[in-house]
């Protein structure tokens, strides 16, 4: 918006250019807004109003303000913030449920006691709104202070910018296009651009990633100025990312049902090795970018299972707050380049169409989030248990579709009865299943294990029904069947030889610091920062990790 200006012409006549008003800010406390993962505090100086809004370190905290417009049109939002560390905490803007701002930076301002400022243009509607603050890294967002409103009222402006020129590309890896374009000019200025993958910038210059390797991708870039308005599209290029990286999804991308067996994008049978979080609902704490380190670069995992419990104070206690919580996991995951298998926990009741409705609704979500991407995995039941094979077959036979409706491709597995054994612990007949198989293509069938428990006949199990239906175990541990007593690695063991020999992916039960044998780290390690290394963990981590981070065998030829 132009504010008013005096133009001196040779005959001296003074014009006065029609004033665009802007209301003087109105100020929103962090500590009076709705919280979700963060905590109000006052241990640092120089806030104002009575605290300051620190994040949880995870992906999906946020604060969202409800704030007054007077009228419909554009405002600018002031957020005062402290980042007393090094690297920067961007997060996603939003306006009334749409994104305003893609991970607009918050940059380290020195110390938790030094404040600045950071803006960005938005649109109002007249009336209440709603600003959401979500941070997209595992750092969690800055120390938040306030919002400041500046809204703006007057001629409005309608002049959109010119269209931005030269859009080329100057680097590609395997997952990521950089690039540049020549700026656009506006009657009162530019204040940023929008890229047609619906990411902002607000120089010349933008990296895209999170993208697939040797996949051709079109771009285009718009102008926008202060009052909203979006210039015409940029000239569109296209640009090839590089042949694969060397992380585990880089080098196999899609993962597909080839026989009975997991096959990478090349056809070729991999066997993927990772570990399962414990329930979100009790160790999303543990959920550091050490920890994250740790699991990648330590650890050398394909992959994580999220167990998202859907009773036990888990998802049917606040279904928006575990949907954020699984997206920040899939979206870290998809960052460090691993796949992510997003389990659907039921568990008590054994029955999943108990929860059907609410498997169908958050498997819409997430698949609409996600389905662009090729490293997610969908399991939709964990240990059906107390059930016959027919509803569990009926169950998956009416989920499978929902996915597969939105996401056609990615790879979809479900629990079987008798606690995802094939009906062994129930006392059935693997048969019920290898002769009623659910109707389904890319699909798996979970099967689960406690080796100190689960003696030579699951081991026989395991062999026979993994030659002949593909067989994901989903989860597995060292230990009795509760995930605690006495580990049994020679048993264990024998487990692994045959998951090794088959090409069968496995994923150990679980990455967190539970008091019971079957978690990894030691009691406590989730509220510290170190997560590297054999110092922090129980003799079952110990175990597990060696035959995780022993070198994968990934075929691409």
């Amino acid at each position: 918006m132009a504010r008013s200006l005096l133009l001196v012409v040779p005959a001296a006549l003074v014009l006065a250019v029609p004033a665009v008003a802007v209301a003087a800010p109105v100020q929103y406390q962090a500590e009076n807004a709705s919280i979700s993962n963060g905590l109000v505090e006052s241990n640092h100086a120089g806030f104002t109003g009575s605290g300051f809004v620190n994040y949880d370190n995870e992906v999906g905290s946020s604060v969202e303000f409800t704030v007054t417009a007077a009228s419909p049109g554009p405002a600018t939002l002031t957020f005062r913030f402290a980042n007393g560390q090094t690297a920067n905490r961007p997060m996603d803007i939003s306006v009334n449920g749409s994104l305003a701002a893609d991970e607009l930076s918050f940059p380290s301002t020195g110390a938790w006691t030094s404040w600045t400022t950071r803006s960005t243009a938005v649109t109002l509607t007249a009336g209440t709104n709603t600003i959401r603050t979500v941070a997209t890294t595992s750092n969690g967002g800055p120390n938040l202070d306030r919002v400041d409103v500046e809204a703006q009222s007057g001629t409005p402006d309608t002049v959109a910018p010119t269209a931005p020129g030269s859009l080329r590309s100057t680097a590609t890896t395997a997952t990521s296009v950089s690039l540049a374009w020549n700026a656009s000019t506006d009657n009162v200025g530019v204040t940023g651009y929008v890229l047609s993958t619906g990411q902002t910038a607000t120089g010349t210059t933008h990296t895209v990633s999170g993208l697939t390797p040797d996949t051709p991708y079109t771009f285009t870039v718009q102008a926008r100025d202060a009052a909203g308005n979006l210039s015409g599209a940029s000239n569109s290029i296209s640009v090839r990312t590089q042949p694969g990286g060397t992380r585990p999804h880089d080098v196999n991308g899609l993962l597909r049902v080839c026989g009975v067996q997991l096959c990478n994008q090349y056809g070729k049978p991999v066997q993927l090795r990772g570990m399962s979080t414990h329930g979100i609902q009790w160790y999303h704490q543990c959920s550091k970018s050490q920890w994250w380190d740790a699991l990648v670069n330590d650890w050398n995992a394909d992959f994580i299972r999220v167990a998202m419990y859907i009773q036990e104070d888990g998802y049917e206690t606040d279904p928006r707050r575990f949907t954020d919580m699984v997206h920040g996991y899939i979206e870290e995951a998809t960052r460090r380049g691993i796949y992510v298998l997003v389990d659907w926990h039921q568990l008590d009741p054994g029955d999943p169409n108990y929860n059907l409705s609410r498997a169908k609704t958050f498997f819409t979500e997430i698949a609409n989030r996600h389905k662009d991407k090729t490293n997610i995995i969908y399991d939709i039941a964990n240990e059906p248990n107390n059930v016959s094979w027919s509803r569990v077959k009926s169950y998956a036979e009416q989920m499978i579709p929902v996915i597969r409706t939105i996401d056609p491709d990615s790879l979809i597995v479900s629990g079987t009865n008798g606690w995802s054994t094939f009906g062994h612990s129930d006392g059935d007949s693997p048969s019920e299943v290898l002769n009623n198989r659910v109707n389904a293509t890319n699909f798996m069938y979970s099967f689960h294990f406690y080796a100190q428990a689960h003696r030579d006949e699951y081991l026989s199990v395991l062999d026979q029904v993994s030659s002949q239906v593909p067989v994901f175990v989903t989860e597995f541990g060292t230990q009795a069947a509760s995930g605690g007593g006495t580990n049994d690695f020679t048993m264990s063991q024998r487990y692994v030889d045959l998951m090794a020999r088959k090409k069968i992916s496995w994923a150990n039960w679980n990455f967190s610091d539970d008091g019971l044998t079957g978690a990894v780290f030691k009691t406590g390690t989730c509220s510290g920062t170190a997560f590297a290394g054999t110092g922090v963990l129980k003799p079952a981590g110990v175990w597990v990790r060696e035959r995780i981070r022993t070198p994968d065998d990934f075929p691409t030829s």
